[in-house]
């Protein structure tokens, strides 16, 4: 997604945070069970054979241990907020910082997780060498090739889920402007699903974007691309819904059987970065409707026969990306400032217990 949040400060944690979530302060929603409450969301999930995974802030990481023991213990996947982005591994060209990437992947081995590599082609968050740079359509596409294989061969063996290419869409289902379709056209969309499937054959690759939740002009434009580049013999193994919601415009319909047009693809599909975002102050009617929110986009997933993961963009409104991009919101997170959960947490614990879905792939 976009921009990382840095907070230094705001709420000091609690003692209570320090203990395990389930016994973390008071009941924050009746609908989980008691046997639900004293299992992480990894277990739950584990027992509906998918991953629940979470945004890492490598700051936080390194310098927060409640953070760091949450996000080992309640997360079986891992996704990269910002350290595997281009400008973070090449801000000068030619120059390779991978240090804080492998730090994570070292992380999510010691803890028993998979890593979603997030992301290799994305129109934001450039190094400016490349955006002010001045070159032809031949050493443009040469440049994303590079980093593609390079990125993607250091990492081989170590990255469960690829997000190739990310938010190429319009609302209106037309291609974004980007500097890759201006310059090098639609085709640069298959070359990298082909770049990396080359770079490790064994990593599932998706194409990840936002607002395609519901059926509409930009997920149908999603779900043809995806179609056509099958197709093609293009190697797209997976969809990814972003999921990031606002309480303040209401939740949107038909998110399971939205999911189940790309799962009858045979393509593999995941919840990525999921939040729910509201207009603050939080209030108790507030946080239901927050909750209801992770709920369906939760419950869609299972539904689907091939959803494989459910990721939500950070765990805790301590260092939620929200407020600093949309001006008066925020609270978008399961876990409160302090490590508190919210009804959201309770939420999915309850929709995880003893949930049977169809088998999954993959």
């Amino acid at each position: 997604m976009k921009v990382l949040r840095l907070v230094t400060a705001a709420a000091v944690t609690s003692t209570l945070a320090l203990l395990p979530l389930a016994t973390a302060g008071p009941a924050a929603g009746a609908e989980a069970s008691a046997a639900a409450r004293d299992r992480p969301l990894r277990q739950l999930a584990a027992d509906d054979r998918l991953r629940v995974g979470t945004a890492v802030d490598m700051t936080a990481l390194a310098e927060d241990a409640p953070y760091r023991r949450l996000a080992g213990s309640e997360f079986s996947s891992v996704t990269p907020e910002n350290v595997m982005k281009w400008e973070a591994i090449e801000p000068r060209r030619g120059e390779y910082d991978y240090a804080a990437a492998d730090r994570l992947v070292r992380f999510a081995e010691r803890h028993g997780q998979k890593v979603r590599g997030h992301v290799l082609v994305w129109h934001s968050q450039l190094p400016s060498w490349l955006t002010e740079g001045d070159f032809t359509k031949e050493e443009l596409r040469e440049i994303l090739r590079r980093h593609v294989t390079d990125t993607v061969r250091h990492f081989k063996g170590r990255i469960w889920h690829w997000d190739v290419v990310n938010e190429a869409f319009n609302e209106d289902g037309t291609l974004r402007d980007s500097i890759w379709l201006r310059e090098l056209g639609p085709g640069y969309i298959a070359d990298a699903f082909r770049w990396a499937h080359e770079a490790d054959p064994r990593a599932k690759l998706f194409y990840n974007d936002y607002n395609i939740e519901w059926a509409g002009p930009k997920s149908d434009a999603v779900l043809d691309l995806v179609r056509t580049l099958r197709a093609e013999g293009v190697p797209v193994d997976g969809v990814g819904f972003q999921g990031h919601l606002g309480i303040q415009y209401g939740l949107p319909g038909g998110v399971a059987a939205n999911f189940q047009r790309f799962d009858a693809l045979g393509v593999q599909t995941a919840v990525t970065e999921a939040d729910v975002r509201m207009i603050m102050p939080a209030d108790d009617e507030k946080l239901r409707t927050q909750a209801e929110g992770y709920r369906l986009l939760l419950d869609a997933c299972l539904r689907a026969r091939h959803c494989v993961s459910f990721t939500v963009w950070g765990f805790t409104d301590k260092y939620s990306w929200v407020p600093d991009t949309f001006e008066g919101e925020g609270a978008a997170n399961i876990l409160d400032e302090t490590y508190r959960p919210k009804p959201a947490y309770r939420a999915l614990q309850a929709a995880l217990a003893g949930r049977a879905r169809p088998t999954t792939s993959g």
